[in-house]
């Protein structure tokens, strides 16, 4: 199977144009779900692509108002490539939608579009869950501020953070999506200290004089301080350890989610991303 079989058509890709600023991309962001917007800017010949703003940039680099500075380069490829090629890539370089391009956009592939080509059995992956399964699940406590869940979610590296309750139980399941959803970036100003007036001598630092205090402008994302469990999905689908690997795509497809805990019992034992399922293809 290639990537033309499984990619979404340039019709039907939302992008963003330069120049633009990252409003653009917030909205879009929020709205939709999506991890990351392509940028394109129409040339002399036509629509040419540029890279992708995902949502760890807008995060990162609260400052940065332009689209130009804030998207970065990926790795692109074309309709012929295969499948499991092009999931290979996306395990590799660690991104979740890869632009597919030949001269110009034609399309984007991303790993929904592979999990839903799993989920089909369009692709052949022989595994169970158990198989593929991380043992290292990242973890947050339901009472911890968003704020620092954003923070542990950021330093773990993953999308997601399982939240746990007073007794360690499995409580929820908290992502990105979450936290973008309720971000805003608000408008400040930061003093500089004292400004300093013109010298009476250029050789003279005697002649330096303090005049007052300067502020410039400021951007931050805020998000709010409430506890996990006001922004957590608390109806979560699990897998055993017996779930074949194409039942688990089949869930993130039905349920639209990236990531699926895996249980014996009542006990949370790792937990079933979906690029782990691209790991195994």
């Amino acid at each position: 199977m290639n990537v033309a079989d499984a990619m979404t058509p340039r019709e039907d890709v939302v992008t963003v144009e330069l120049p633009g600023t990252r409003d653009d991309v917030l909205e879009y962001l929020q709205e939709r779900g999506f991890s990351s917007v392509p940028v394109v800017k129409q040339t002399d010949d036509g629509e040419a692509f540029r890279g992708l703003v995902t949502r760890e940039d807008l995060i990162e680099h609260p400052d940065e108002d332009q689209l130009a500075v804030l998207m970065h380069e990926v790795p692109t490829a074309t309709a012929d490539t295969s499948v499991e090629e092009v999931a290979r890539l996306m395990v590799e370089e660690g991104s979740r939608r890869i632009p597919v391009v030949d001269g110009r956009l034609e399309g984007i592939i991303t790993v929904t579009d592979v999990i839903r080509s799993i989920a089909r059995g369009e692709v052949e992956l022989d595994a169970n869950a158990a198989d593929v399964a991380s043992r290292d699940v990242n973890t947050t406590y339901e009472g911890s501020p968003l704020t620092v869940a954003e923070r542990e979610i950021f330093y773990a590296n993953v999308p997601y953070a399982v939240a746990l309750d007073d007794d360690g139980t499995m409580s929820g399941i908290l992502t990105e999506v979450d936290i973008i959803d309720v971000a805003r970036v608000v408008e400040g100003e930061e003093e500089t200290g004292e400004s300093m007036a013109s010298q009476d001598n250029e050789w003279m630092w005697e002649g330096i004089k303090a005049v007052g205090s300067r502020y410039i402008p400021t951007r931050n994302v805020e998000i709010p301080t409430e506890p996990v469990s006001s922004f957590m999905s608390t109806e979560m689908v699990t897998v055993s350890k017996r779930t074949s690997a194409i039942e688990a795509a089949q869930a993130m497809i039905t349920e639209d989610i990236e990531q699926i805990p895996l249980v014996s019992g009542d006990q949370l034992v790792g937990i079933v991303r979906d690029v782990d399922l691209l790991e195994a293809l």
